[in-house]
């Protein structure tokens, strides 16, 4: 049985999670990747969701503020052992269960055209595709969405 925990980006398992995430984003985008890590930074991430399967940390994923209304969804990430399980939907569900509960009205996100299961999966979960966003104008291989809550 899967269990979702709300945390922080200070808790150790989260941070263990984002260096095997770290690690394949490294080789998935190549000389990219410090552009795009340089906005992946965990230190003040308030809003952190964990799955354990029997007290394993197995995924995370993370949210912070954008607007007034809207969170970015941040540090997706699924041990490759545990995917095809639901587990990375039960995550952004409970992200964005917390962000409607603290009032947000939306959720966006960053991801890259590298990663077709990641776009695929945000389509599933009824994210719209929109015109990148901040950091990610004119970038040729980012791709953002967002979903109203």
């Amino acid at each position: 049985m899967i269990q979702l925990v709300r945390t922080n980006s200070k808790d150790a398992d989260f941070r263990k999670l984002v260096s095997k995430l770290d690690a394949y984003l490294k080789v998935i985008d190549g000389d990219e990747h410090e552009f795009y890590h340089q906005f992946n930074s965990v230190d003040h991430l308030d809003h952190a969701v964990i799955a354990y399967s029997d007290s394993t940390a197995i995924g995370c994923g993370a949210f912070k503020v954008l607007t007034a209304d809207c969170v970015e969804i941040k540090r997706m990430y699924v041990l490759e052992t545990a995917r095809g399980k639901q587990v990375a939907t039960k995550i952004l569900t409970e992200l964005e269960l917390w962000a409607h509960e603290e009032g947000f009205r939306s959720c966006r996100l960053e991801t890259g055209l590298r990663m077709p299961d990641a776009i695929g999966f945000y389509q599933k979960n009824n994210y719209q595709p929109i015109a990148n966003y901040g950091p990610y104008i004119g970038v040729a291989n980012s791709r953002c969405f967002e979903k109203i809550l």
